[in-house]
Parts: structure tokens; C-alpha cells; sequence
């Protein structure tokens, strides 16, 4: 092609607009309330924004209150998925369509906790793990709570149960760790497919960490409670029945043999010392609205010799010990209008704790869904919490306390 034809042809695509076009993404600035957000660059009138742009976000609350989370939100599977930063300013990319708010709450509601986040325990894969610490002020030697996630072992992070978190310590009794896990499959961007195992390999991982660190946050390693919802619930219920199973025997690589190398393990000290020591630790558990058995489970593997006897390895239905061998207390809760967790299922595993002569409480909440426990910075989900989840963290605690301080 001649000279002249080639800078022909760019002057028409030029003045046609295709030469050097962009794509465009909406960006949608949400309602704030209690503070203020700038958003630099500005956004345009009509919301579209060049792809690869980066935002700086700075949120600012007004008197009285303090920053909860800055936050970018996308469609998700759940609905919107948040992206937050509890610093401010922060930075958005843009790389789709996205909403960017922020949440603020009054001053008296963290007043009370000093709070550590992002501390990092392993990185097994694509994404870092890690973990946010509540601790009361003054907090010297109290026993633990972790907390584990929910969103269908594929979405969330630990921040999701911050409220939680947050209320677990108002009475300055419990310091709490609020954990984060790899995702099942590839949803990390992991080449190779994280399985069950692998994300209670996190989950024993970061209790191992937890344990290693607690004191250097007021917390005692030796005294440890285990909670979480939905899939977290699930996760907890095998944190809190299945330490027993920690070991290097692999899970499935020998027929009958299901064991969980924690992805994290203190420094001289072997898996049979971790085992032990998390076996006498872990001393109660309050799984919420959970799976534990049955076809909701899955072991994700892509082993051809996977079957049914996998899904039992990672099921605390399964797996529970009699209480003459071990004893851990459970505190069990659901919602009647939950779509997803149904009575019969946790009834199921309630009849299976009495049977081994477990302590167990189940409460049904009146009129509540899935996931009310839950912290997300969208209006519907706090007032969700503040109706349902604030009076039965209230009432875990003091299953918690019944354990942990008997003699109050």
C-alpha cells in the first residue's frame, strides 16, 4: 500500500471515530450517609469512564463518626460483590462497570478494639491469605474467637464478618480473628483447582497462625472458639470436630486415608504437635445456618478416584467425636425463611451431636433469611444485622461465656 493510501486510510478512521477508540464503563457513584466521598477524577455527568483509568477515592466522615469502608461493588453471585478499603484515600481501577461508595459509622461503636488487619499467615496459591484482629484495649490473655466467611466457598473475604467481629468484643471479653481462605476451583486464578482440602487446609493454617501470634494481641492460644456462617459455618463445624484429622497422610492419596496439612505450620514444630495442640484449643463451636453433609457439599476434586467417601472426609456430619473422647459444645443457628439451609439438614447433625453425647443448642430465628450475620456497607444488609444478627451474636456470646467463664 502506498504512503499516501495508508495516511488516507487513518484520516478516515479518524474522522470516524474507530481509529483510536476506548472502551467505556460505567462508573456509579452510591448515596452516602454520615460523610462525604470525592472521587478524583471527577466522573462525568453520564457516568462513563475509559477503561483502565485508575480513581482515587478520598471518604471523609462528618462529626461523630468514622470511616466503616470505602468501596468499589460489581454484579456478583450473591448481587453486588463488595471490594473494600477501611483506609482512606484508595485507589479504583476501572476494568468494568462499577459503584463506588463509602459507609461510616458513629466513633462509639469502635471505640472500644483496637484493630490489626491484612496480617498475612500463608500464601499457598494466586492470592495472599490473611486475617484482621479485634482486640479489646487492655486485652491481656483472653480466650480467642475466629471467624470464618461465608459465600459459597467461592466468594467474600473476612471482612464480610467485621460486625461480628465487632460485637463479639464489646464486653472486652474475646479477642477475634476474623479469617480470609482461597476460593474452590479456579476462582482465585489459581491454574490448578483449589479443592476442599486446600480451604481446610487454610482454615487449620490460620488457627495454627492465629495460635502461634494470639498473645501479641491479648489472646490466650490455649483457649480458642470457632464460628462462621453459611459456608463458613461449615468450615467452623470442621474446624471445631475435625482437628483430629490434621496430619501429612494426604487427603484421598490412600484409600480411607483424609488428612489436612495446615498451609501454615509454625516454625519447629511438627503437624503431630500442631494437631495436638489445636485438638485441646478449640473448645467450642457455633456454626451458623451451615452445611454439614449431604449434596451441598463438594470436594471440588478432579481426581478420578474421588467419590462419595471424599465428600464424607470433609463432612462434620461424619466426623463427629463422642463426647468421652473429646468434648466441643455447639451453638447452632437458622433462619425460618432461609431459601437455602433447611431445618431437616441441621437437625440431622443436631441428633448426630446428642448422639455423641455432644452439648448442642439450636435456635431457629423467627423471620429471618440467609446470611443475616453478615456485614456488608448497603443499607438493607445493616439494618439486617442490627434486627437479627446483633441479639443472637448477643446470645452466642453467652453460649461462648457458659464456657469460657463458667464461674459469671
Amino acid at each position: 500500500m502506498k504512503f499516501r493510501n495508508i495516511v488516507g486510510l487513518l484520516l478516515l478512521l479518524l474522522a470516524t471515530g474507530t481509529a483510536f477508540s476506548q472502551t467505556m464503563y460505567t462508573v456509579t457513584l452510591d448515596k452516602v450517609t454520615n460523610g462525604k466521598i470525592k472521587v478524583e477524577p471527577a466522573i462525568p455527568a453520564d457516568g462513563k469512564v475509559a477503561e483502565g483509568s485508575v480513581l482515587t477515592v478520598t471518604a471523609t466522615p462528618d462529626k461523630g463518626f468514622t470511616l466503616d469502608a470505602g468501596y468499589y461493588s460489581v454484579k456478583g453471585m450473591w448481587g453486588a460483590m463488595y471490594h473494600e478499603s477501611m483506609k482512606s484515600p484508595f485507589k479504583v481501577v476501572v476494568d468494568q462497570d462499577k459503584h463506588i461508595g463509602a459507609s461510616f459509622l458513629e466513633k462509639s461503636e469502635v471505640d472500644h478494639i483496637k484493630v490489626t488487619q491484612n496480617i498475612v499467615y500463608a500464601q499457598p496459591g494466586v492470592k495472599p491469605l490473611k486475617y484482621d484482629v479485634f482486640s479489646p484495649k487492655g486485652a491481656k490473655n483472653l480466650p480467642c474467637i475466629v471467624i470464618i466467611h461465608g459465600g459459597g466457598w467461592a466468594s467474600n473475604s473476612e471482612d464480610i464478618m467485621r460486625g461480628m467481629a465487632r460485637e463479639l468484643t464489646k464486653d472486652g471479653k474475646y479477642v477475634v480473628f476474623s479469617i480470609d481462605y482461597r476460593w474452590s476451583r479456579k476462582l482465585d486464578g489459581d491454574e490448578v483447582g483449589n479443592t476442599m482440602a486446600d480451604l481446610i487446609e487454610d482454615v487449620f493454617g490460620a488457627i495454627a497462625h492465629i495460635m502461634e501470634h494470639a498473645a501479641e494481641y491479648g489472646g490466650d492460644p490455649t483457649r480458642i472458639a470457632v464460628t462462621g456462617d453459611s459456608a463458613g459455618g461449615h468450615l467452623s463445624a470442621v474446624a471445631g470436630t475435625m482437628p483430629n484429622k490434621i496430619g501429612d497422610g494426604g487427603f484421598g492419596k490412600t484409600p480411607g486415608v483424609f488428612e489436612f496439612m495446615p498451609s501454615y505450620l509454625p516454625k519447629g514444630k511438627s503437624v503431630e504437635q500442631v494437631r495436638e495442640e489445636m485438638m485441646t484449643a478449640i473448645q467450642a463451636a457455633a456454626p451458623s445456618y451451615g452445611v454439614f453433609g449431604g449434596n451441598l457439599l463438594n470436594h471440588y476434586s478432579e481426581d478420578p478416584k474421588a467419590d462419595d467417601t471424599w465428600k464424607e472426609g470433609i463432612a462434620p456430619l461424619s466426623n463427629i467425636p463422642e463426647a468421652e473422647d473429646r468434648e466441643i459444645p455447639h451453638y447452632l443457628t437458622r433462619g425460618t425463611m432461609d431459601f437455602l439451609i433447611k431445618d431437616e439438614a441441621v437437625k440431622e447433625y443436631v441428633d448426630a451431636l446428642v448422639e455423641a453425647g455432644q452439648r448442642v443448642e439450636y435456635v431457629q430465628v423467627g423471620g429471618a433469611g440467609h446470611a443475616f450475620f453478615d456485614w456488608k456497607p448497603d443499607e438493607a444488609t445493616k439494618a439486617t444485622f442490627k434486627k437479627y444478627g446483633v441479639y443472637y451474636i448477643n446470645e452466642m456470646e453467652a453460649f461462648f461465656n457458659s464456657i469460657f467463664y463458667p464461674e459469671n
